[in-house]
């Protein structure tokens, strides 16, 4: 079983524009041009626009009409477009696997990260934070079974929502929602399936695959079919290949104390390398991310002449890197690999895999069967249980 989480920005245009501009916070802003543009539309708008009947693609002539004291201004891509690779950016702290969607949404596959947090509800918190916390605006995710129902899920509580759909919810969540909410589902086609009594999901559920291809095309027919009971296999799958994998914590208070931070870097590097070893990836390089409370940021890496994708050896790793830093009060630690690979190269003295790699492997197995933490190293316990994991 899967668990596919979407995420997608709250009124992604209007947040950046509030965000730069406070004075529009609580107002009807209207984007895509201004109010006397005779060809233009709309091409988002804040919630307060929303409440007046104003939406994405309206002409602003009639967005005028709908709501004519609103805050009309043309668009900035190019700032738009910067927030959203910060956005974008945090997305592979959570998941190897992410497929971007648009500027301001995307799929990530969690399965196997569940692990990690101590409820599906805290990882989607943990990463709503995240976001909250690099860029100054809200998301609001949807976890569930897969894409189209994590997708109905994001949209479920916005704005800065959360909802979480488990597999013995989806009959309960699905009957009652109207046939337009199916994925794929247009104008055009939800004409058709009232033209045959099916309003909602719950009309289509008595009727055969061959009753709904016979009157809806092999396609559509077959799509409703799934849809409605739940049923979507689409994979989330990456834009590009994956590049590194990490893991940051920004402590609320900042930390001096090294046994501290060396307790944090045990417990990313359990993460990073979880991760690693769940995409069957080998990497070469470990670097650290240290920002200090003045928020001056620095990086450092070490490139191994092996692959490797067990715990010890990139906590090792990271772990020298921290001593070889001049150490002030530390805002956000991280821990990253990179240089991947599908396949492990032995280093010219390694003839077999090293028994650090075997424990891992055992561990491994006994924190699939159980729950997360069910085994873990010793390290990753001493010392306070501080900071906000991202």
């Amino acid at each position: 079983m899967r668990t596919i989480m979407h995420v997608d920005m709250d009124a992604f245009f209007a947040a950046v524009e509030v965000l730069d501009n406070p004075e529009y916070a609580g107002k009807p802003l209207i984007i895509g041009g201004y109010k006397d543009s005779p060809r233009g539309v709309v091409s988002t708008c804040s919630y307060e626009a929303r409440k007046y009947g104003v939406r994405s693609a309206m002409p602003l002539s009639r967005a005028a009409v709908l709501c004519p004291h609103g805050i009309f201004i043309p668009g900035r891509m190019h700032r738009y477009q910067e927030v959203s690779e910060q956005v974008h950016s945090i997305f592979p702290e959570f998941s190897p696997v992410v497929e971007p969607l648009s500027i301001d949404e995307a799929f990530l596959d969690m399965t196997g990260c569940e692990h990690f947090y101590s409820s599906l509800e805290e990882m989607g918190l943990a990463l709503k934070r995240r976001i909250k916390e690099e860029t100054g605006l809200t998301a609001s995710v949807g976890i569930a079974p897969n894409k189209f129902l994590a997708k109905l899920c994001s949209d479920w509580r916005k704005p800065d929502g959360l909802f979480v759909l488990r597999p013995q919810e989806v009959q309960d969540f699905l009957r009652d929602l109207p046939v337009s909410k199916l994925w794929g589902v247009g104008k055009k086609s939800e004409a058709v399936l009232h033209q045959h009594g099916l309003y909602y999901i719950r009309d289509i559920l008595p009727h055969s695959l061959s009753w709904l291809q016979a009157r809806l095309g092999a396609a559509l027919g077959t799509q409703v079919y799934n849809l409605a009971r739940g049923i979507d296999d689409r994979p989330v799958t990456p834009a590009r290949d994956v590049q590194s994998i990490g893991h940051e914590i920004t402590f609320p208070e900042d930390q001096e104390s090294f046994s501290f931070l060396r307790q944090q870097l045990a417990k990313m590097s359990e993460k990073v390398g979880w991760r690693l070893r769940q995409q069957g990836m080998y990497a070469r390089t470990v670097s650290i991310k240290v920002r200090f409370g003045d928020f001056k940021t620095i990086t450092r890496s070490h490139t191994l002449d092996y692959s490797f994708h067990d715990d010890d050896t990139i906590f090792r790793e990271a772990l020298h890197l921290l001593e070889q830093v001049k150490l002030k009060p530390v805002r956000l630690l991280g821990v990253s690999v990179s240089s991947l690979s599908t396949g492990a190269q032995l280093s010219l003295f390694q003839t077999e895999t090293s028994p650090a790699a075997k424990l891992t492997e055992v561990m491994d197995a006994i924190n699939r069967k159980y729950s997360r933490g069910a085994i873990t190293r010793g390290r990753t316990l001493m010392g306070r249980e501080e900071g906000a994991e991202k």
